[in-house]
């Protein structure tokens, strides 16, 4: 059994840990309002991009051979795989669930014989997916979003992307983040890149046809590009947004924890405290009675 002491002591420590943990989640608060703010509005302008490179795209399928990015490269043998995650933890399972999913990719394409290349943003992505696939894991992008993302830094590694697929490096790229839905729901998503994924056309809105001045090709070839930036700067903004919201949601569940701890502590101390008390009692009263 613990003595009076330990019992102090340990109290005092989840006591200062509790402190921590309540100041990470009113920080992580803080920081998720401004972060959710920035996600939410660049939704509407990546996704009305998309639908109009859609629409750009099944209007020039028959005549998009001199695109590569759209058209692709004819084959589907190398893969690259962009891990977004955090440079920190702390974070309930903000950063394993994007890991995960990674992982289980890359599994699933080594089984079907393909080659598959790693380009990780984020430390946590890149230290951990370094254990099992060590030869794979190549460039990492570590040193953004320490204070807030910033579209150049999305651009920065769109161009890397591109650079990488210009000198037929890879034939398929895919994007691996965690779209933010609530502080408490984060989905881990997969998102094809290159080539771009042209869609069917199942309304009237993606079956009109359009005249384009100039052509569709240069449009095409100038958004292209331009659109693989959006892509990565909005993925990289859901990101922020989700850390943000799971470690909040993490600190609150370890400050209830810390909580719960200390009551638990302090109820075992108490009975501790009275047992001793009710011994040196007993052993007064036995030795009055002796005499």
């Amino acid at each position: 059994m613990p003595s009076l002491k330990e019992f102090r002591v340990r109290i005092a420590s989840v006591q200062s840990t509790k402190k921590i943990t309540s100041a990470m989640k009113m920080v992580a608060a803080s920081k998720l309002r401004r972060a959710q703010e920035a996600a939410e509005a660049a939704r509407p302008y990546a996704e009305r991009m998309e639908r109009m490179l859609g629409n750009l795209a099944a209007a020039a399928a028959g005549r998009a051979g001199s695109l590569p990015m759209l058209a692709g490269t004819g084959k589907d043998d190398v893969h690259l795989v962009v891990v977004m995650t955090a440079n920190r933890g702390l974070c309930g399972g903000f950063n394993s669930n994007i890991i995960r999913s990674a992982r289980n990719l890359v599994k699933e394409l080594l089984d079907k014989g393909k080659t598959v290349k790693i380009l990780a943003v984020g430390r946590k992505g890149r230290d951990n997916l370094r254990r099992d696939f060590r030869e794979l894991v190549g460039d990492s992008f570590t040193e953004f979003g320490r204070k807030t993302v910033v579209f150049a830094e999305a651009s920065e590694v769109a161009e890397r992307i591109t650079t990488m697929f210009n000198a037929g490096e890879f034939d398929v790229a895919t994007m691996i983040y965690a779209r933010f839905k609530s502080a408490v729901t984060q989905i881990v998503t997969r998102q094809q890149i290159i080539p771009f994924p042209v869609p069917a056309n199942e309304n009237s809105e993606s079956a009109m046809v359009y005249d384009y001045e100039p052509s569709d090709q240069e449009i095409l070839a100038e958004l292209l590009p331009r659109n693989l930036a959006i892509q990565v700067f909005r993925a990289m903004l859901e990101n922020g947004a989700s850390f943000y919201g799971s470690q909040m949601a993490a600190m609150d569940s370890a400050t209830r924890n810390a909580g719960e701890m200390i009551n638990k502590l302090t109820l075992r101390y108490n009975r501790q405290r009275q047992a001793m008390i009710t011994k040196e009692l007993i052993e007064i009263i036995s030795g009055a009675e002796a005499v």
